[in-house]
């Protein structure tokens, strides 16, 4: 079985890659022309949401750099502790909803710190597979698509990472503490 899903992972991107253009071949897209049309229309998207992502970025730094994500893990360490979850989690919490790169980065650095095999190493994992970066989503599809009043969407998509994060806190202890 194993030996299958090998073989499988290695073939399936040149598969796809050459199975789309043939599709577009029989259906009588000119697949060349319809790949360009779109790789324009996303250079324009890109230009057109980059003020959006660089207003993020900054911000994301800002509240790293000016010591408040560090007074915001510090005054909610008591509480996860008791609660059984690991205080130096609580960046990667924070940050993952706003930027899955810093996210990754943070994710790295608990790796490095703690171990992959240790608990904080095996949540942090988990927690970066089982959250998104919402405001990242609002910000590139909403801006992209031109939506200008998202409602309920960033309460709905936090309320989502919330519970990946906490189910993958209470899953972990679960599976590797039985």
């Amino acid at each position: 079985m194993m030996e299958m899903l090998g073989a499988v992972s290695v073939w399936i991107m040149p598969l796809l890659i050459l199975v789309i253009p043939v599709i577009g071949f029989i259906r009588r897209v000119k697949v060349y022309e319809a790949f360009v049309e779109g790789a324009s229309e996303g250079f324009h998207t890109a230009v057109r949401i980059m003020p959006f992502l660089v207003a993020m970025m900054v911000a994301v730094n800002v509240f790293r750099i000016s010591g408040a994500m560090d007074l915001f893990v510090d005054s909610l360490a008591p509480l996860l502790s008791y609660i059984g979850v690991p205080p130096e989690l609580v960046p990667l919490a924070i940050m993952r909803p706003l930027s899955g790169t810093g996210a990754l980065g943070l994710t790295t650095e608990l790796l490095h710190t703690y171990g992959p095999d240790s608990m904080t190493g095996k949540i942090a994992s988990t927690v970066l597979g089982s959250t998104d970066t919402t405001f990242y989503i609002l910000t590139v599809y909403f801006g992209a698509v031109g939506i200008r009043n998202p409602r309920y969407s960033a309460a709905v998509g936090l309320l989502g990472d919330l519970a990946g994060f906490l189910l993958s806190v209470s899953i972990c202890y679960y599976v590797f503490h039985g």
